[in-house]
């Protein structure tokens, strides 16, 4: 094997909440021998001096739609992308992810096929480069939800019928439901994802409106466990996300609308949540430039809910509940620019370590792979990135990237920071 040492300027390790001062990497193959201060090295091993960055885990994204190109494109997604297009645009996210010095990504699912498990298989294979991927390839949803793209095409009922049954994972009752989940399974899913409410996005619904019935949410859970596969709900209010809590859940997305009560229940059962804080940013710290670039009517809703949104964030913040960091990003923002999280994070006065271990150590364990990822120590994978930016002040440092290793293998890094004015 190929040894390789990395000498840090300041290592977050994913374990403490510090920066430590004067450490250095032994990277043996794809695996980490040994971390510490003067670490013996074999001879003819390679040394990268990172003595002016910050040294950090590979970051980890839990809430990726990798399968557009650009987010103004997807408006015409239901009509003009085909799911080879897609399936294009999923690798490029995962490339443009890997370069911004995110070595992990989980693709939580599109309203069209987009061939994402193919994508996941080609990374892991190594026969194209970028994050691996963790991924459900389809909303498990109903007719006329949040992950129904046809909503867009409504005006046009047989085109919208057509496009329906074009979708394997939308439908009505139980057994539908228990029948989609062991197909997901079935052909490679690494989780489940349920749309189970409205949402802010999409034209035709309400974040409060509950579009599953409690018979068909409990159908998807059990199947899903039953299988040995973990399932994450879309869910943002109180009402919804008490019931799929004690459904035995294993995590919520967003859970943006939520009261202190539900918190300390989330906390008793050990529910994690990916709050996604960035896609709420405009309106909770009202930025009205990045508000205008949104529809009409996520701008609505975005008003109507501001106060409980504000509310909701500030509880979130302040739990104890397991939070893990993911992006959500489909408007004003691309897929691959995962750093903009962190930012969200830090201007809502996050502490920087809880948000770098929810980036690491915490999403590892949110998509099952905290026995080799999430931390720097030895006997895992050496997925590791660096950043010139002060992590603990500046809240653009994860949009700047100087270094990325995905498995002891070197990348091309891309810094997002250099593509837009800060």
């Amino acid at each position: 094997m190929a040894y390789t040492k990395i000498i840090c300027g300041k290592l977050y390790d994913g374990i403490q909440d510090a920066l430590q001062e004067n450490m250095e990497i032994l990277i043996n193959g794809k695996y980490i021998e040994a971390v510490g201060r003067n670490v013996e090295a074999p001879e003819g091993c390679e040394v990268i001096d990172l003595s002016h960055l910050t040294v950090t885990p590979g970051m980890i994204d839990a809430h990726v739609h990798a399968s557009y190109f650009d987010w103004r494109e997807i408006a015409n997604d239901p009509i003009f992308y085909s799911d080879g297009m897609r399936c294009l645009a999923a690798a490029e996210c995962a490339r443009k992810a890997l370069a911004g010095g995110f070595t992990t990504i989980r693709h939580i699912g599109w309203f069209q096929e987009d061939y994402s498990l193919d994508v996941k298989r080609a990374i892991d294979a190594g026969y194209i480069e970028g994050a691996r991927m963790i991924a459900a390839p389809h909303f498990i949803c109903a007719p006329g939800s949040h992950g129904d793209s046809t909503q867009k095409i409504a005006t046009n009922p047989r085109l919208s019928r057509f496009l329906e049954t074009h979708y394997p994972t939308m439908g009505s009752g139980a057994e539908f439901f228990r029948d989609a989940v062991r197909h997901e399974v079935k052909i490679g899913a690494d989780f489940i994802k349920i749309m189970a409410t409205g949402g802010f996005f999409t034209p035709n619904d309400s974040p409060e409106d509950k579009q599953l019935s409690d018979d068909e949410l409990q159908a998807i859970i059990d199947t899903a466990h039953s299988l040995h596969t973990t399932v994450t709900a879309h869910a943002y209010t109180t009402e919804l996300v008490t019931t799929l809590a004690n459904m035995g859940i294993d995590g919520i997305e967003h859970a943006s609308l939520i009261d202190e009560p539900t918190a300390r229940l989330l906390e008793e059962k050990d529910v994690y949540v990916v709050p996604t804080f960035c896609p709420y940013d405009e309106i909770v710290l009202l930025d009205e430039e990045k508000l205008a670039q949104k529809s009409p009517e996520f701008q609505r809703k975005l008003r109507y809910y501001r106060d409980n949104l504000v509310r909701s964030r500030e509880i979130l913040k302040n739990s104890k509940i397991r939070l893990g960091y993911g992006t959500d990003l489909v408007v004003g923002y691309q897929n691959y620019e995962c750093g903009r999280e962190y930012s969200a994070w830090l201007r809502n006065g996050m502490d920087p370590f809880r948000t770098l271990k929810a980036a690491t150590a915490v999403n590892a364990e949110i998509l099952g792979l905290s026995d080799v990822l999430g931390t720097i120590e030895p006997g895992k994978l050496a997925d590791i990135a660096a950043w010139p930016r002060d992590l603990l002040h500046d809240d653009k440092a994860l949009l700047d990237c100087a270094f990325v290793m995905k498995e002891g293998r070197q990348s091309a890094v891309h810094s997002i920071i250099s593509d837009y004015e800060e």
